[in-house]
């Protein structure tokens, strides 16, 4: 039986405009980890990286991603094709959980100039660079949908947001690119 073919949910969309552009981002692996504090370790050393403990703060190295997102989660992106949940699936050493989402969710690359204020016309976060420095992520709002902001340079932001949602929250970032 055939494989049926991967369709990202917002193929052929882009926009671009005076000071902004939004692309979808490319198909990435994601992994939902919680772990408790004696698993920390071991998965850094599987993992290869640390994973951060602090409020808003990421990690990233090799093309994985770690964003910290709760006092025991984070979410981890990669390359799509690392096998990055089989990685994990054999780490010893304190309780954990790593979870495939990478079917669940998509993302939004905002970059450029304004994309600051493209954001924030439906997200209540400070984004300026002191508050939300390169590097940092939260699980916030856009309009009406959650969604996960990593800002991955001065003008650059990643948005995370579920499949399902990831149409309103596009439509949302290119009607207020257009109002910016």
């Amino acid at each position: 039986m055939a494989e049926a073919a991967r369709l990202h949910p917002l193929e052929n969309h882009a926009f671009a405009a005076s000071g902004i552009s939004l692309l979808p981002a490319p198909f990435a692996e994601r992994v939902s980890l919680r772990a408790r504090p004696d698993a920390v370790g071991p998965l850094r050393q599987a993992l290869g990286l640390e994973l951060p403990v602090t409020p808003r703060a990421s990690a990233s190295s090799n093309g994985l991603a770690a964003l910290w997102l709760g006092p025991d989660e984070w979410l981890l992106i990669a390359k799509d094709g690392t096998g990055l949940a089989a990685r994990l699936s054999g780490v010893e050493g304190g309780l954990y959980s790593a979870v495939d989402v990478s079917h669940r969710n998509t993302a939004i690359i905002v970059e450029g100039a304004k994309a600051a204020n493209v954001i924030n016309s439906g997200c209540p976060q400070d984004l300026s660079l002191n508050a939300f420095p390169v590097g940092a992520c939260a699980r916030t709002l856009i309009a009406k949908s959650e969604v996960i902001l990593y800002r991955q340079g001065a003008g650059k932001f990643r948005v995370e947001c579920w499949r399902s949602f990831s149409n309103y929250v596009w439509h949302y970032l290119v009607d207020a690119a257009k109002s910016a």
